[in-house]
């Protein structure tokens, strides 16, 4: 269970930053209280996870899917590039990501 809570944190984090975007530093309320409750939910489904998982592979796991979630989101709504380098990037976060699952 503990692995299904930081999943869903992470793709949390990645709600938070997207609604923090749409919020035009937090100038429009709906996106600000969506952000706020997205990262409340983050913070506290990675705590639950850290229950049982080592806080140096929680901790990087969850980080990793919210930055490449963060930049998946970026390139595909918010029109940002799409070159090789990124997606070279991208590719090797996830592929830490499985590293940490796979080591822990």
């Amino acid at each position: 269970m503990a692995w299904i809570f930081l999943i869903f944190a992470g793709f949390s984090e990645v709600v938070m930053v997207t609604f923090m975007k749409l919020s035009e530093g937090y100038k429009k309320l709906a996106p600000s209280i969506m952000s706020f409750a997205a990262g409340a939910l983050s913070f506290y489904l990675l705590s639950l996870s850290l229950l049982d998982i080592p806080v140096s592979t929680g901790y990087g796991i969850w980080t990793g899917i919210g930055s490449a979630g963060a930049v998946i989101i970026g390139m595909i709504f918010f029109k940002e590039t799409k070159d090789l380098k990124r997606l070279f990037f991208i590719t090797c976060i996830i592929g830490s990501i499985i590293g940490l699952k796979i080591v822990s």
